[in-house]
């Protein structure tokens, strides 16, 4: 093929998953980051090991040919992306105000040249609505006179990353910067409906017209069943994420907290709670992965933010009501969250500072919107008391 796709972080997401499936498709891969050392390996070898591991052994396998940009060569990246046929974010939602710019530079730059191929740009951020965020973003970035061409010749893309890819610990990124480690799992769903133009052929990706339940399914059950086995195995001493899986204490909570967000996307989505509980299955074995060592405290990093109303643990547990049922195992991993005191997590810290001035009854209203009496915020109240009282949770 020999097209180009650009992406836009070269980080976990951007070289374990988004560089192996467009490389793999035929494209050349061109990687943009602001880690000199990084862009330096990329372009001094043109390729990069990806190393596939789970508990049956591991894979290597070379990807290439890729070049690397640094992001603070606006031109280059600008001409990068005027002549890509196919983009990619990874950057972290909070860097996307910063890419924006370059994004609309390049836009210019197609729109001056008349270029009728369209581009569409996968949005891979763990962000609700995160293609229409970067839309915005981008567009305000842009002459109001190109913006016309823009909504008609450039598609944002909304997708959900289920491939876990932990970050390389130091002393192996510096033996080699460019390697990285990522499980075998290989699909990419995608927003039909968001492209422009003809869907390009991409290996693994699958463009689905219900993504509203792909998007329900990744939130409510991948990253809250990761964040219940964080808050709960950090309040059990567990170092990693496969310990505290295998605890008898968590694995009946997990289990039920997945079972119940999977009735509640069932009922709230109308999707298929068989194929559901076929992913929940199918999770539950990638989570015991003990090659990827991902440490419960990364799993638990930002409470503040995994507690909002709409994220991972209470938006689980509103959509779980859908089913008609307090959602007590989900109420264990809000509860986890709240008394969640890792000194090195700044976010933990102001949480805790939070409750201690407030009370858990105000921050739980204030932060979670769950109101003390209803019969959510009991079973998180009681919960609650629970782990900071220490004994049995049964």
């Amino acid at each position: 093929m020999n097209q180009q796709a650009v992406i836009l972080g070269a980080g976990n997401i951007g070289r374990g998953f988004f560089g192996q499936l467009f490389s793999e498709s035929g494209y050349h891969v061109v990687f943009v980051d602001v880690d000199v050392p990084l862009a330096e390996a990329l372009r001094t070898e043109g390729a990069y090991t990806l190393r596939l591991v789970d508990n049956a052994g591991e894979e290597e396998v070379r990807v290439g040919p890729v070049k690397a940009l640094l992001a603070q060569d606006v031109d280059a990246v600008a001409e990068a992306i005027a002549s890509a046929s196919l983009g990619a974010t990874a950057v972290g939602a909070r860097a996307l105000p910063h890419i924006a710019p370059l994004v609309a530079e390049g836009i210019r730059r197609r729109a001056e040249r008349d270029v009728e191929d369209p581009l569409n740009i996968i949005v891979g951020e763990n962000l609700a609505d995160a293609a229409r965020v970067f839309h915005d973003l981008v567009a305000e970035r842009l002459p109001e006179s190109w913006r016309g061409y823009m909504q008609t010749h450039i598609g944002f893309v909304d997708t959900v990353i289920g491939r876990m890819v932990p970050t390389p610990p130091p002393e192996l990124r510096e033996e080699n910067p460019s390697l990285i480690i990522a499980e075998p799992y290989k699909e990419l769903p995608v927003d039909a409906a968001d492209f422009v133009g003809e869907v390009p052929a991409v290996v693994g990706m699958q463009p689905v017209a219900d993504f509203a339940v792909y998007a329900a399914r990744k939130l409510y059950v991948h990253n809250a069943g990761h964040a219940i086995l964080g808050y709960l195995g950090y309040h059990k001493g567990l170092e990693m994420g496969y310990d505290a899986l295998e605890d008898p204490d968590i694995r009946p909570i997990l289990d039920g907290a997945l079972q119940e967000a999977a009735r509640g996307i069932a009922a709230r989505y109308g999707a298929d709670e068989a194929s559901l509980r076929r992913h929940v299955d199918d999770l539950l074995a990638r989570f015991a992965n003990r090659a990827l060592a991902d440490p419960v405290v990364r799993l638990a990093r930002d409470p503040l933010r995994k507690l909002a109303p709409e994220d991972r643990l209470v938006g689980a547990a509103r959509v779980a009501e859908f089913a008609a049922a307090v959602p007590v195992y989900l109420a264990w991993g809000i509860a986890g969250a709240l008394a969640y005191d890792e000194p090195s997590d700044p976010m933990a810290t102001e949480l805790q500072r939070r409750i201690d001035a407030h009370g858990v009854e105000n921050v739980l209203e204030s932060l979670c919107g769950i109101r003390s009496t209803e019969a959510l915020g009991v079973a998180v109240r009681t919960r609650f008391r629970m782990l900071r009282e220490g004994g049995s949770w049964s």
